[in-house]
């Protein structure tokens, strides 16, 4: 839960890069918050199987810049520009290289998004 809370700490910071772990727990967390307020929603009848619930959209609003800037970072992380993330909105296709690149290893040398993050992480986080 730490990773999730680190990425929340950067809430609006694209600069700089985020290992994997970052990102791939970021992501586990969104997924498991996201089921547990649409099992919130449809107790509470805000839930409409064509729609997003009350809470699932507000949630998705909150959570929209943080996710944008740790893909960011991830990318960074690959040694590419953030702006690749667009890539996703090709469907199907853009949504496999993007999550290739989400999987690829960290480049373990200084690039020009910053030192290796594997180089410099904080002890605390580590599993």
């Amino acid at each position: 839960m730490s990773w999730y809370f680190e990425v929340l700490k950067k809430y609006a910071v694209f600069s700089g890069r985020a290992r994997r772990k970052e990102y791939w727990y970021f992501a586990l967390f969104n997924i498991i918050i996201t089921i547990l307020l649409g099992l919130i929603d449809g107790a509470i009848g805000g839930f409409d199987p064509e729609n997003v619930g009350l809470l699932g959209g507000i949630y998705a609003l909150l959570i929209l810049i943080p996710s944008l800037a740790v893909t960011f970072r991830r990318l960074h992380d690959t040694g590419r520009s953030g702006w690749w993330w667009l890539i996703g909105l090709i469907p199907l296709i853009g949504w496999i290289v993007l999550f290739v690149f989400m999987v690829l290893d960290s480049d373990p040398e200084t690039n020009e998004y910053g030192p290796s993050p594997k180089a410099t992480e904080d002890p605390q986080l580590v599993d």
